[in-house]
């Protein structure tokens, strides 16, 4: 070991023996510890949702195709290890018992579903239980709608194509089913060994062909990648979890951008943490380096012990955070392990490296100017205490401080977006507070003179510490901004959810009610003291042109490539529906609703009505206000013009419609009708009959979708939690690290005021009062900050609702000012119980 080696190790045991380093240490710890257990748990969380998630398309991937999926493309899955299971799936004819109903059939093997289960009932219309095989070559197990329809039993034949089979379970679910209410006929599951004698395949019928896949992420990029090149956009459509539109694919989704958010909140913790102690670390060290100056010791030695201690500091703070981190995320993970499906077992390596690397960055980059200035400190300090370092520009201190943060938030979210995000807020917000430190000097001077109060010390000491006190002042503030950021994005988050479901959700779907049977189902409902909620009027219509310019759904194998041309992208027909009333959960973002329009005061063309478009199907198919949408409606056409666009709220389970027209443009065609209503799980048994009286009515069960997502939610909701008390315990922390920063100073400014008389009660009240205007104003500021960064994360990001948070600027100054404080108050009880004598030796 060198010479240079040697004397900073041994500087690092006198130091560690002394305390010295024991704020620049627990800052490291407390950022690689915050990280890895924020991280860790977040990647275990998002792993575990990943895996329920994949249930709903009952593989890791899955790979749709409108032809037969090639035999070599399934060998050279199995060649990669990849676990393969298939199903058919096709719309045909069942016959019973006299009677026929259109029914979606699937045809599986006998490896299907690789993930989630097959679910079946003993009961019509009940909760359904796993079973682990399927059907057997002769047997059908049906929708209990198709019960209903043909008036079938247990054990009874149908009909399907050339082939019969027996009824032999009541299907209950299966994983992939989808949730659509629209064409919803009821399922029929088949063994796929049985499909070719049903002959239901063939020319001009319309298949889709399924095949499924499990296995390590790696084996099935590799199978994508070699696989893509041969896929047609046109025809196949390999799909993963992360490709999940629905309403649990976006609940995940969300979910998954919340951990991010917070993961990323805690790294600027652990910076600020860290470039707090470092500086009160360099500013203790400034005697030290003046004496070793003295004695003969070249500033590249003292470069040398230094960064060496800041080496060995970092490598051990680093080896205590994981391990706390480690043993922090287990605990936790332990005592959710009742409501957070997560498995201990499995372990990330991407989180341990993420929290070395913010360890090791931090450590250097932030240590890195404070450092510099305490090399420059001269050697005349022995004989003038109060000669300082000579580096005074702090310009590359907040440069190097400010790419160090964006570098990290980059490279741990690999979300630009996000980052960008979150670093302009904060500079916003740095911005602001620089106004109101000159603020706050201007208000200084003034309140600060005239016969001596504690509150008129404390405005004295803001004054004269004004460069301490805007660094502190930033601190803060930025600490409270990002608190309430996550405070507040989680109460948003969870609230939106139960919004989507409240108690008494729609569990059910009736479709395909006429004219005549409205107000008789109704009746019926409420004889039965079961509420159903508003019928809408449906019609199906062939989308066929945007202005003059006619659309196609379907492409020849010439038009692949002209991808100029404009499509409908929704198939072959889309579902129409007409109110004068906007529906929950929509709003108009362009153009008015034409509730009010009507045919005398129109100012639209002849034959012409209004029509209200989904806002993101106007942006996929580029059509703009104004627009003329043509419908063929069997043989009449229908002619709209864009009046207004919606957002649409898909997530919550109720009809919802890309096109909403006027019904005056519908008054010659007869609709069929949707309703929603909810039945409890005790009166599920009553269901066979409430709907027996309408025998043509389609029964649509969305319970077990409803369980999934609120299971999903409460799952989440509860690991947000966790998230959260992290996130207030590292920045609670990191307040107490900036208060703990200006005790030297404290001390010699409380040494001369006991020195020329002032009282213990006086020096305690005026700490307390400047603790509580630097809070008060810092929790204002971050309050306003807060909205900002709020505004963007919820429009950009997160895709939800904004809305001002008045509550919070009330709430933050307060809560800043209680807080700060406090922590001021406790911070500096052992000082302010010094007597001045030993304030004197402590200086010395």
């Amino acid at each position: 070991m060198s010479m240079t080696r040697s004397l900073a190790w041994r500087l690092f045991k006198h130091e560690a023996r002394r305390g010295e380093l024991s704020i620049i240490l627990f800052a490291i710890v407390l950022s690689v510890a915050s990280v890895l257990s924020l991280s860790l748990f977040s990647e275990r969380l998002q792993g575990a949702l990943t895996e329920r998630s994949a249930e709903f398309i009952a593989a890791d991937r899955q790979l749709s195709s409108r032809k037969p999926i090639a035999q070599e493309w399934l060998l050279q899955a199995q060649a990669l290890d990849l676990n393969v299971a298939q199903q058919t799936a096709t719309r045909s004819m069942a016959f019973a018992n006299d009677a026929l109903q259109l029914i979606d059939l699937r045809a599986v093997n006998e490896n299907y579903p690789l993930k989630g289960s097959i679910k079946v009932s003993d009961s019509l219309f009940a909760t359904g239980s796993a079973t682990p095989s399927v059907p057997s070559a002769n047997e059908a197990w049906v929708d209990s709608r198709l019960f209903q329809v043909l008036d079938i039993e247990i054990g009874d034949d149908i009909e399907i194509g050339d082939a019969v089979f027996t009824v032999t379970q009541i299907l209950a679910e299966i994983p992939d089913a989808g949730f659509s209410v629209f064409n919803t006929d009821p399922m029929v599951l088949i063994n796929a060994d049985a499909l070719p004698q049903a002959n239901v395949t063939g020319a001009g019928s319309r298949v889709n062909y399924k095949a499924y896949f499990t296995g390590s992420t790696g084996a099935l990029d590799e199978y994508y990648n070699a696989l893509k090149g041969k896929l047609n956009r046109q025809t196949h459509r390999w799909l993963s979890v992360e490709d999940d539109e629905s309403a649990i694919g976006e609940s995940v989704a969300r979910a998954e951008q919340f951990f991010l958010l917070a993961s990323l909140l805690a790294i600027v913790l652990a910076c600020v943490a860290i470039g707090v102690a470092a500086q009160r670390y360099a500013q203790r060290h400034f005697d030290p380096v003046a004496i070793m100056k003295t004695l003969g010791a070249s500033t590249s030695t003292i470069r040398k012990v230094y960064l060496y201690q800041i080496t060995f500091i970092a490598v051990l703070g680093i080896l205590l955070g994981t391990v706390i981190g480690f043993i922090l995320q287990q605990i936790v993970v332990s005592a959710l392990s009742g409501t957070v499906d997560v498995s201990l077992q499995i372990w990330y390596w991407r989180p341990l490296l993420i929290a070395i690397f913010t360890g090791s960055v931090c450590a250097l980059l932030f240590c890195l100017y404070p450092l510099l200035g305490l090399f420059s400190v001269p050697p005349l300090r022995v004989l003038r205490r109060d000669m300082a370092a000579t580096l005074r520009t702090r310009g590359g201190q907040y440069l190097t401080s400010g790419l160090a943060i964006f570098g990290l938030m980059y490279a741990y979210s690999q979300n630009l977006k996000v980052s960008v995000i979150l670093f302009v807020s904060g500079l916003v917000l740095v911005g602001l507070l620089l106004l109101a430190t000159f603020g706050l000097i201007a208000l200084g001077r003034v309140l600060g003179k005239g016969r001596m109060s504690a509150a008129q010390l404390a405005w004295a000491r803001i004054r004269r510490r004004a460069l301490d006190n805007s660094v502190q002042l930033i601190s803060f503030a930025l600490t409270l901004m990002l608190l309430l950021t996550v405070l507040v994005m989680r109460n948003d988050i969870v609230q939106q959810w139960k919004d989507q479901l409240p108690a008494g959700t729609a569990n059910y779907f009736m479709i395909n009610v006429t004219d005549a049977q409205k107000d008789e189902l109704q009746a019926h409902f409420a004889a039965n003291s079961v509420q159903s909620d508003k019928l809408f009027p449906v019609t199906r219509g062939r989308f066929a042109k945007i202005n003059d310019e006619v659309l196609r759904s379907e492409l020849t194998k010439e038009d692949e490539d002209n991808t100029a041309e404009r499509r409908s992208g929704m198939g072959r027909e889309a579902n129409l529906t007409w109110d004068l009333e906007l529906q929950n959960a929509n709003e108009i973002v362009a153009g008015e609703w034409h509730g009010a329009w009507t045919p005398q005061t129109s100012t639209l063309p002849d034959g012409v009505y209004p029509v209200s478009l989904e806002e993101r199907v106007a942006q996929r198919m580029r059509i703009q206000m104004g627009d003329i949408l043509t419908f063929n409606i069997g043989s009449e056409e229908v002619r709209t013009q864009v009046t207004s666009l919606r957002t649409v709220n898909w997530q919550t389970m109720q009809p919802n419609f890309f096109f909403v027209l006027h019904p005056a443009a519908m008054t010659q065609f007869t609709p069929t009708y949707i309703t929603s209503f909810y039945l409890p799980e005790e009166r599920k048994p009553e269901l066979t009959q409430l709907v027996r009286p309408f025998a043509n009515v389609t029964l649509f069960d969305v319970d077990a979708r409803i369980n999934q997502i609120r299971s999903i939610i409460e799952q989440v909701s509860a690991a947000i939690e966790f998230i959260l008390v992290l996130v207030l315990v590292a920045g609670s922390l990191v307040l107490v690290a900036q208060v703990q920063a200006s005790m030297d100073e404290r001390q010699r400014e409380l040494a001369i005021l006991r020195t020329l008389g002032a009282k213990g009660s006086l020096i305690r009240r005026s700490v307390i009062y400047e603790f509580l205007i630097i809070g008060s104003v810092a929790g204002f500021m971050a309050a306003l900050a807060n909205e900002v960064s709020l505004f963007l994360l919820q429009s950009q990001v997160f895709q939800m609702s904004t809305q001002i948070h008045v509550e919070y600027w009330l709430i933050a100054p307060l809560t800043g000012a209680v807080v700060v404080g406090l922590l001021g108050a406790w911070s500096c009880r052992q000082l302010l119980q010094l007597n001045t004598t030993t304030l004197l030796r402590k200086m010395l």
